[in-house]
C-alpha cells in the first residue's frame, strides 16, 4: 500500500468505526455549513447546530471535542487555533480550536453523498426530458442559422441540452436495470404483480409513444445542425477557455483542445442517440425495444404466479406417482417398458460413428441389452456437449453474397410496396370507404391494420375516432356515416364491405 492509498483509506475510517454514529452527524454538520459558505465552526457551535437523532442522546462537549480531534487526526477535517475570544492569559494558553473541512474530507462528504443519492434514487423514463431537448435543439438550430451566433447563448443552450440529455440517459438506464428487479420483488404477491403490471405497462406505453412521436424530430434537428455544429462547439470552447487558469500559450491551446474534444465525445453521444450508425441503431431505438421487452417479463411472472397457485405438481410426487406405477407393474418385462418411456433409456451405440472394436470383436445391433454387451467408450465431450465435433479439416466457409443480394433486393422491394401502399392511403384528405376504389394486396394489407386500430379504441358505433399507427407514423381519423350507408372495398382477394366512413389517413411528420 503506497503512502497516498493509505491516507485515502485514514478518511474513511470514521464511517465503519466503533463511533459511526457520531462522526457521521459531526460530518454532516460540517457539510452543512460548508453549504452555507461558512469558513470555521466551533465546538460549541456544532453542538448546537448537530442533528444527534441516531445517537442515544446528544454528546458532551468534551466528547464532542475528543471526536473533532479524531477527525483532524485522520485527515477530514483541518483546525486552527481560536485566538478570537482570548480575554485573558489564562484563555491564551487554553487549547481552542476552529474547525473546517479538509479538502479530503470535502471529496469524502461528495462521494458518500452521490453515494446515497444514486443508493436512494428511483430510475424513471423522461418524457419530459425529451421534450426538453427538442426545445433545446430547436433553440440551437435558430443559433446555428445566424451568421455571428451570440457565444453566451450558444454556450447555455449546449449547457443544458447536455445535461438534460446526461439525467435521459443515466434514468433509463437505470430504470431498464431495474425492471427485472422489481419484477422478482413483487412476485410473492399476486396482487401486487397485477397492479404493478397495469402500471408499468400504462407507464411504458406512454414513454414508447412520446419517444416514437419525437425521435424522428431530434433526428431531424440534429442531421440539420450538423453542418455548423463544429462552430457551435468551438465558440462554447473559446466561452469556457475565459475561466481557464493563467498559464503558457501552449497549455492555454491544450485546454482548448481538451475542451473541444470533450464538447464533440458528447455531441457524438446525443447523435448516437437518435441517429442511426453505420451498423448500430441508434440508442432510442434500443431504449424501444427493451421497454418493450418488458411487458413480457410481467407476462412471465404472472405465469409463474399461475403456475404456484394451481396446485401443480412438483417433481418429487411425479417420482412417487411413476414408483407406484413400476409396483403395480406385473412383471419385468413391463417394468423395462416403462422405464424406456420415463426416462428415455436407449442404447447409446448410435452416438459413435464406426466404433472401434477390440480384435475379434463383431457390431452389435442396437437391441442387445446392456446387460450382454461389451462397455462403449464414449468421448468426454459428447457426455459434457451432446455433440462430439468430427475429425480432420473443417468445412470451407460458404459464400453467401448471392443470398444477401437476393435478401437486398427484397428488402427493397417490399420497401418500395409500402411505401407506395401509404401514398396510396395516407394523403390527409378526407374520403369515404365506398370511394376508394380497388386497393392492391399491400394496400389493403396496410388499411386493413390501420382500421383495426381505429375500431380497437372506438367506445361506440357512431363515435368518431382518431387514433396514431402502433408504428408512430401515420394517424387515422374514422367518422362512421349513416347506419344505413354501405361501402365496398374491392381487392384481388374478394370485396370488403361494411358500413361506409369517412377516412382521413395522415402522415405525423407532415403535420
Amino acid at each position: 500500500m503506497t503512502a497516498r492509498t493509505g491516507i485515502q483509506a485514514e478518511l474513511f475510517r470514521h464511517v465503519s468505526t466503533e463511533k459511526a454514529a457520531l462522526y457521521r452527524a459531526v460530518m454532516q454538520t460540517f457539510a452543512a455549513a460548508k453549504r452555507q459558505f461558512r469558513l470555521h465552526l466551533r465546538p460549541d457551535e456544532v453542538l448546537v447546530e448537530g442533528h444527534w437523532e441516531g445517537l442515544p442522546a446528544a454528546p458532551r462537549l468534551e466528547e464532542l471535542q475528543a471526536a473533532l480531534a479524531q477527525l483532524t487526526e485522520w485527515g477530514n477535517l483541518e483546525s486552527q487555533p481560536d485566538t478570537t475570544r482570548v480575554a485573558s492569559i489564562a484563555d491564551f494558553y487554553r487549547a481552542k480550536f476552529l474547525y473546517r473541512l479538509s479538502q479530503g474530507g470535502e471529496a469524502v462528504e461528495s462521494a458518500l453523498e452521490t453515494f446515497a443519492r444514486a443508493l436512494s434514487r428511483r430510475a424513471e423514463l423522461q418524457t419530459v426530458a425529451l421534450e426538453d431537448i427538442a426545445h433545446r435543439l430547436e433553440a440551437l438550430q435558430g443559433l446555428a442559422a445566424e451568421e455571428a451566433p451570440d457565444a453566451a447563448k450558444v454556450h447555455a443552450t449546449l449547457r443544458d441540452l447536455v445535461r438534460v440529455f446526461e439525467g435521459l440517459a443515466d434514468n433509463a438506464q437505470a430504470f431498464m436495470a431495474g425492471i427485472a428487479r422489481s419484477i422478482e420483488l413483487q412476485q410473492a404477491d399476486a396482487q401486487a404483480v397485477v397492479a404493478y403490471k397495469r402500471r408499468l405497462i400504462d407507464y411504458l406505453e406512454r414513454f414508447i409513444g412520446d419517444l416514437v412521436g419525437r425521435s424522428g424530430g431530434i433526428a431531424q434537428r440534429i442531421l440539420a445542425i450538423a453542418p455548423r455544429i463544429e462552430t457551435l462547439l468551438w465558440l462554447a470552447v473559446e466561452r469556457e477557455s475565459r475561466d481557464t487558469a493563467p498559464g503558457s500559450e501552449e497549455e492555454q491551446l491544450d485546454a482548448r483542445t481538451r475542451g473541444l474534444l470533450a464538447w464533440r465525445e458528447r455531441w457524438r453521444g446525443l447523435r448516437r442517440w437518435f441517429v442511426a450508425d453505420r451498423h448500430e441503431p441508434p440508442q432510442a431505438e434500443l431504449l424501444r425495444a427493451k421497454a418493450r421487452a418488458a411487458i413480457p417479463q410481467l407476462l412471465a411472472a404472472l405465469a409463474a404466479l399461475n403456475e404456484r397457485r394451481s396446485g401443480r405438481s412438483d417433481r418429487s410426487a411425479d417420482f412417487r406417482v411413476l414408483a407406484g406405477w413400476f409396483a403395480s407393474c406385473e412383471d419385468d418385462t413391463q417394468a423395462h417398458r416403462l422405464a424406456r418411456a420415463a426416462f428415455a433409456l436407449h442404447p447409446a451405440r448410435h452416438f459413435a460413428l464406426n466404433p472401434a472394436l477390440q480384435p475379434g470383436g463383431e457390431d452389435l445391433p442396437a437391441s442387445t441389452p446392456w446387460a450382454e454387451a461389451p462397455p462403449l467408450r464414449i468421448h468426454p465431450r459428447l457426455r459434457e456437449y451432446g455433440q462430439a465435433t468430427p475429425r480432420g479439416a473443417l468445412p470451407r466457409v460458404q459464400a453467401r453474397d448471392e443470398a444477401r443480394l437476393l435478401l437486398a433486393m427484397q428488402l427493397k422491394e417490399e420497401h418500395a410496396q409500402v411505401q407506395a401502399a401509404r401514398q396510396r392511403l395516407a394523403t390527409g384528405r378526407p374520403v369515404k370507404l365506398s370511394e376508394l376504389g380497388e386497393l392492391d394486396p399491400h394496400a389493403f394489407g396496410l388499411f386493413l391494420a390501420l382500421l383495426g386500430e381505429a375500431l380497437a379504441a372506438q367506445t361506440h358505433p357512431d363515435a368518431a375516432v382518431e387514433q396514431t399507427s402502433g408504428d408512430g407514423l401515420l394517424r387515422i381519423r374514422l367518422q362512421p356515416l349513416a347506419p344505413g350507408s354501405w361501402a365496398q372495398v374491392h381487392t384481388p382477394a374478394g370485396v370488403f364491405a361494411g358500413r361506409d366512413h369517412l377516412l382521413t389517413i395522415s402522415e405525423l411528420d407532415a403535420q
